[in-house]
This record gives structure tokens, sequence and C-alpha cells, in this order.
């Protein structure tokens, strides 16, 4: 157990407690805390803790290093149990959180187990959660959708793979860190149906996440696709794995609050995503997204400022698109601005909306690409004309 901490007080304090309260033996828990630095009373309480606790606590009291992925480097580096788990020193573990996770990963041999994460007073991931997962990857679910860093992680595995987190990143690091882990696991276990962790949202607003300038943001991105480029191949995988950055890092960027952006600052986000819209940006991921969110990344691909101010005040009017129902219903576009626009000159294929998008419109119907057994009838009756015509009649000739 890795706890990094920096002015953690008094979250600390339930965070802590959740540690004591694990069903785990505390023989085979081993917390190495780092101070990062504190001046709140955070490494005090800390040497409080290891003194009392039922556990082996080892505490380490450094400068301040500027973020999470230092203490979390420091903490692998003294590390000697089976397992890794980092746990932040403003959340809290859930009850038997460690026994379960442990207890999956052992049972499976899977390098990485997730458990369930829940929010106080911040949002969560959701999409994950389904079901409990005994051994899944990366392609198979929704995981590459929760790349926090609270998770469990075999540190022989890690050792393995020379794996630290990048202290040159001010922001994203643990998705870096985690998307690679999933990428070069032997399996990822989940743990579903029961809260193991409770991300809780700091009354103080110091979340590392929500700190820093945009820049970071685009660095982050860079980071997870230059990544995500350099261990899968191009593809359909690696179409799949885009999607994250460019859906939870990079668009973001060119939300609700590029239309209050001074016109320095949007033409700077601009200038910051072209390469990376140049580098990775392509159909399989384009394709992926819902209308909205592909029209306003196909804008900052073709760095069409003037497009894509209106669009982004249209999104953040909360304006709802009117549909277009085409081929009896079979296909559907979202009419958002510039649709069918010649000056604009936005193809039609960005604003036509992918199945699950489409079904919820009245009218829209399934199937607009034939089926395999349609095909297959067609072809069949296609050879049989063909036959036919070919003997006098047009009948075909007896064998």
């Amino acid at each position: 157990m890795i706890i990094g901490a920096y002015e953690a007080m008094p979250y600390l304090v339930e965070c802590l407690a959740s540690v004591e309260a694990q069903t785990i033996d505390p023989g085979r828990i081993e917390v190495i805390t780092v101070d990062d630095g504190s001046t709140d009373g955070t490494g005090e309480y800390l040497e409080e803790f290891a003194a009392r606790a039922a556990m082996p606590v080892t505490v380490i009291r450094q400068e301040n290093s500027g973020g999470p992925s230092g203490p979390r480097n420091v903490g692998l580096g003294k590390a000697a149990g089976r397992y890794v788990f980092f746990l932040d020193a403003d959340d809290r573990l859930g009850p038997e959180a460690l026994e379960r996770m442990v207890a999956i990963g052992d049972r499976n041999g899977t390098d990485v187990v997730l458990g369930r994460i829940e929010g106080v007073n911040r949002g969560a991931p959701k999409s994950m959660w389904g079901r409990t997962l005994e051994r899944t990857d990366v392609y198979s679910s929704n995981i590459k959708f929760t790349l926090s860093a609270q998770k469990l992680f075999r540190r022989e595995f890690l050792t393995r793979h020379h794996m630290r987190f990048d202290e040159s990143l001010w922001t994203g690091e643990d998705a870096v860190f985690t998307m690679e882990a999933y990428l070069r696991a032997d399996g990822v276990s989940v743990v579903a149906d029961h809260t193991c962790y409770y991300l809780v949202g700091r009354d103080d607003g110091k979340h590392v996440t929500k700190s820093g300038g945009y820049a970071l943001r685009f660095d982050s991105a860079r980071a997870l696709m230059n990544l995500i480029a350099e261990l899968v191949p191009p593809g359909e995988r690696r179409d799949q794995l885009m999607l994250r950055p460019f859906l939870v890092t990079l668009l973001p960027q060119f939300g609700p609050q590029y239309a209050k952006d001074s016109e320095k600052v949007r033409r700077h986000k601009l200038e910051l995503a072209q390469p990376l819209m140049d580098a990775h940006w392509n159909e399989g991921v384009a394709a992926q997204m819902k209308v909205g969110e592909r029209l306003r990344l196909h804008l900052v691909a073709r760095q069409r400022a003037e497009l894509l101010l209106s669009v982004v005040e249209f999104v953040r009017a909360k304006k709802q698109p009117a549909a277009l129902l085409e081929r009896r219903g079979r296909r559907v576009y979202i009419a958002y601005p510039h649709f069918r626009d010649a000056r604009a000159g936005v193809p039609d294929a960005v604003y036509l909306a992918g199945a699950r998008e489409a079904r919820a419109f009245p009218g829209y119907r399934e199937g607009g690409t034939p089926s395999v057994l349609r095909r297959a009838v067609r072809r069949a009756r296609r050879a049989l004309r063909s036959s036919g015509s070919a003997t006098p009649g047009g009948r075909a000739a007896a064998a």
C-alpha cells in the first residue's frame, strides 16, 4: 500500500482509518507513506499512525516534488509485497477492498485488478462496473475509461517492465502508467459487485486533476496517444484505445469553456491540438463518437476556428439539434450548425449518427447494412437468374 500525501489533513484521518479497517490480515499489509513536504500536520499524523498501527508502516518525509508521481515512485522503490496499491491520502478504501482484490488476482493470476469506485462529493467512472470480470483485457471491456492509479498491480510485473510514473507530467501521469499496465498485463480482473474505493471531493478543491493550466492537458493527451501508438499497431484496436484521450482529455478543451476563452487562448489551443490531430485523428476514431463530439474534433483537425466557435456556442446553450431521416429511416443525420452549408463544406458523413445514437430518434430503422444472410440470399438469386438466362426459355439446364 503506497500513500502519497500532501496537505492531506483532515482527509488523511479517514483514509488511514479505512486502511486499519481492512479485513485482510494486518501482517499481510505493508504501508509506505510519503509526505511530500506538507505543512499542515500531515507528516506528524503519519508518524503517529505508524507508531500505533497493527501493520508495518514506513514514513518517508521529503521536500515537495510538485505532483503525485514523485511520491508514488519513491514508494514503489521501497515496496516489497506481492501487490502494490496506490491510495490517495484524501480518498479511502471500501470495507474488504484489499481482501477481495487480492483474492480475485490470486485466483486468476492477473497482473492488474480494478475495484469498483464510487464518488463522494464528486463524479466517478461508471461504465466498467456492469459485472465482475474474472479475467479480461483493455479491448474487451470499458476499463480504458478508468485510468487513475487506484488499482492493484502485481509488483513483479511492474518491476519486470521497469514501470514508473512520468514525473515530467503534471497531470494525467496516472493515465499513462495505467494504460501501459493494461497493455502489458497478462490479464485484468474487475471487482464490480463491491465498492472498493471512494473518491472524495475535497472542499478546498485541491485535486491535482483540477489544477494547472490548459496546456498541461495537451501534454497529457500527447503522452497517452504516443504510448498507445508505440504499443499498439495501426488498426481497429489502436483506434479503439485512441478514443479515450480524444474524448476524455482533448475534447473538453473545446467544450463550453472554449467559448469564454480569449481569442489568444482559443488560437493557442488549436495550435497545441494540431500535431495531435495530424498524428492520430482518423475515420476509425471518429466513427466511435457521437455527432456533436465528432464535429468539434473534425473542425479542430481542419483548424476551422470560425466554424468551431459557433458549434461550441450551440453546445454551450444546450440546444437540441434536429434530426433528418433518409433512406426510409435507415440513415439519421443530426443537424448541428453548418450541416449541408455549402460555404462551410463539412462532409455529410461528419453528421451521420451511428446506430446507438440513431436509436434515440423515432422512425429510425435498424439494418441499413444488409445482413450476411441477406447478402447470401441475394447472391444466390443472382446466380440462379444468371444460370437461367443461359438456357432456352429461361430455365436452368438439367444436370
